[in-house]
């Protein structure tokens, strides 16, 4: 019997520690699962638990570090507090101008011409919390077209999205547009998030390493001395008198997406930056060299995935009757950070938020966002290959394509990428030896295209491609021949889509932005050969961004137009940057002809062949350019490019809008034994912003072929 029992009693033993080990694995299992999982790569630091206040009004998404309240249902961004500061929003303003989604668009029967779109802020009309647990919150604000609005509202479905994770000093936000399948045609011009910052706090900006400085308060904007148009103002009676007699332009700032991933603001007292990361240019359109507004003085901070900036027209989405269309924009990210009081705090929070940007970019796609519409990484693809450049008059047949862009877009022509507005955008930059690699490629069908600085034209695939999910394409090696009929002759410039080697004249002393400056004190300068050391801009950055450079053209060439003749001139110093007109009275304006001089030895009538001339415009606002060769009294010029762009690129200190190529074939007889001139003339001549910028131009020879 007592065998029996100690037998029972070691039995019941190891079933209760069999009990006790399995309840131990259970208890591990638990905790594994109660650990937060890693996002878009990194465990999320300790912190206090997500939290979703959800009132009458507001809608507070809260993760310890940071706060950020929403109007409900409107999902306006209303109050935005980091660790236990004030407002960081600009609290006078009323509660849907602090920070937003908004919306340019006009209907058919507003005409696509003059005039401004309506403008609105996209106000939601429902509220619902998509997600909202331990490791994320993403809640909803919706707009639902309704026809019996007819033209009051913007024919779209809206579902704007905000997302907040724990430990993170920042929140994202994205939206889902959606027109319908029967839905009325209408143009949509203009969608961006607004952000507008505290006046009392934020007074210094930074768009890059070198363009950022204490910036002028819009207070001393609304009082200063408008100019030749709205956003531009001089600065007469400043808070700060260091700012009196500048120029303040919100277009100064401007960049092309590929270099605004980051931009934004820092408060000095507490010392607190707030930046708008766009990790993903693939939600905009037009590429990655499509220029756009940044920061500006507000303090604003934009997010923009639409506009017609720098482009006109041509960027403007046109939606027909009926036609169905979806697309996400963003997400983009809404970063904060601290640094101790001190005077390299500003550098401390610029570095910082440029590392941000590099992770966000490194985690793209996300594999957060809880909409369906929002691919993650694996129901994506991925392009591969290899681009050469063959040009037979050069040395080197074959090329390792180092530095082109290269990027998958809706099929189309040839260069078609850059007023494209309906779809994704995928790019990347070729490495040295011209391989690249294309991740993240929603599903669909593309083309691949490329530009190469150093070449004219542009690169299209032949064969379409087709992205599904998972998918891996090597497209193996592919060879762009860049537009060439036989040797050069001479050439202008550098074939890189920008006026930017060309001369840019020192500013008007009265006109100036001291960002922009080279120094203090060259700002007098006006001479050909000055403004330029050993034909290298001396300045820190863009002097081609000060104010009222399109004058400053009549009073370098006072009488006669610009020369240029081959074998003496250097376009560094000698090619004014913009081709413009010129002013002769206060509103009377008149066509600059420009004249290139050069000597052919031999009479082109004798060669077996016909030369070609080739002119890249890096920009046109509402011009005309006309060719003669060698009679500028024809009444008909030999050739005309017609009215080209509206991209205003002049008014708004860009030095590139969208690109153009022009080859113009030479007959024989247009050419001469000897001296020969080219006269170049800009002939719209109603505004001083009708004007072109040349990229690049070349006269080739007959080919040898022939």
């Amino acid at each position: 019997m007592k065998k029996v029992s100690w037998m029972k009693s070691s039995l019941l033993c190891l079933l209760l520690l069999q009990l006790f080990l399995l309840g131990d694995c259970s208890l591990k299992t638990e905790e594994t699962r109660n650990n937060p999982r890693k996002i878009n790569g990194h465990v999320p630091a300790s912190s206090p638990q997500l939290q979703l206040r959800i009132q009458d009004k507001y809608v507070v998404m809260d993760n310890g570090l940071l706060q950020v309240t929403l109007s409900k249902p409107g999902g306006f961004m209303t109050n935005i507090t980091y660790k236990g500061s004030a407002n960081l929003l600009e609290h006078r303003n009323a509660e849907d101008s602090r920070a937003y989604w908004d919306i340019v668009w006009r209907t058919p029967t507003t005409g696509n011409g003059s005039g401004k779109g309506t403008f609105g802020k996209t106000r939601g009309q429902n509220f619902k919390v998509i997600l909202q647990k331990p490791e994320q919150i993403e809640v909803s604000f919706t707009i639902t077209w309704n026809s019996a609005i007819g033209n009051r509202a913007v024919p779209l479905n809206m579902d704007i999205r905000y997302v907040m994770l724990p430990g993170r000093s920042g929140f994202y936000s994205y939206a889902i547009y959606e027109h319908l399948q029967g839905w009325p045609g209408f143009t949509l011009e203009e969608t961006r998030i607004a952000f507008k910052l505290s006046q009392d706090l934020f007074h210094y900006m930074a768009v890059s390493d070198q363009r950022q400085r204490i910036m002028p308060t819009l207070a001393d904007r609304t009082n200063g001395q408008p100019l030749a148009y709205p956003e531009a103002v001089k600065l007469t009676n400043p808070s700060n008198p260091e700012f009196k007699g500048e120029v303040d332009d919100k277009y100064q700032y401007s960049c092309d997406s590929k270099d605004s991933k980051v931009h934004g603001w820092i408060s000095s007292k507490p010392a607190i930056g707030f930046w708008v990361i766009t990790p993903s240019g693939e939600s905009g359109i037009a590429g990655p060299v499509k220029h756009d507004l940044t920061s500006h003085v507000g303090p604003i901070s934009l997010a923009i995935f639409i506009s017609d900036h720098y482009s006109g027209e041509d960027l403007r989405v046109k939606f027909s009757n009926g036609e169905p269309w979806k697309k996400v924009f963003g997400p983009v990210y809404m970063y904060l950070n601290s640094a101790s009081d001190g005077q390299h705090a500003t550098t401390q929070l610029w570095d910082d938020a440029k590392k941000q940007m590099a992770t966000e970019v490194q985690n793209w796609p996300y594999s957060f966002p809880a909409s369906a519409d929002f691919l993650s990484l694996d129901k994506r693809g991925n392009v591969s290959g290899q681009l050469f450049i063959q040009d037979r008059f050069l040395p080197k047949q074959k090329i390792p394509a180092a530095s082109a862009y290269l990027g998958l877009a809706a099929p189309g022509n040839a260069g078609s990428w850059q007023t494209e507005n309906k779809g994704y955008q995928f790019w990347t930059k070729a490495n040295p030896d011209g391989t690249f690699s294309i991740n993240g490629v929603r599903p669909g069908n593309y083309n691949l295209y490329a530009w190469a600085p150093g070449f004219i034209g542009d690169y299209k695939s032949e064969a379409n491609i087709t992205i599904t999910p998972g998918s891996k394409l090597n497209l193996g090696s592919l060879t762009y021949e860049p537009p060439r009929q036989g040797p050069t002759l001479w050439e202008i410039g550098v074939p890189d889509r920008t006026a930017a080697e060309f001369f840019v004249p020192g500013p008007d002393p009265n006109y100036i932005n001291e960002l922009y400056l080279t120094t203090p004190n060259n700002i007098n300068k006006l001479s050909l050969t000055d403004a330029n050391s050993n034909g290298k801009s001396s300045a820190p950055v863009d002097t081609f961004r000060q104010y009222g450079l399109w004058e400053r053209y009549a009073e370098l060439y006072p009488k006669d137009d610009l020369v240029y003749t081959i074998g003496t001139s250097d376009y560094k110093k000698n090619w004014f940057f913009a081709h413009v007109v010129r002013k002769i009275n206060n509103n009377e304006y008149k066509p600059a002809t420009w004249r290139i001089v050069f000597k052919l030895d031999n009479a082109a009538s004798n060669s077996n062949g016909t030369y070609m001339l080739r002119i890249a415009l890096a920009s046109a606002s509402n011009a005309e350019l006309q060719v003669r060769f060698n009679n500028l009294n024809l009444a008909r010029p030999h050739f005309t490019t017609g009215s080209v762009g509206k991209d205003n690129a002049i008014a708004r200190h860009g030095i590139h809008g969208l690109y153009w190529l022009y080859n113009i074939q030479i007959r024989n007889e247009w050419l001469i034994r000897g001296q020969n001139t080219i006269y170049l003339t800009q002939s719209r001549h109603i505004s001083p912003f009708q004007g072109i910028m040349y990229d690049y131009i070349r006269l080739e020879g007959p080919s040898t072929s022939s």
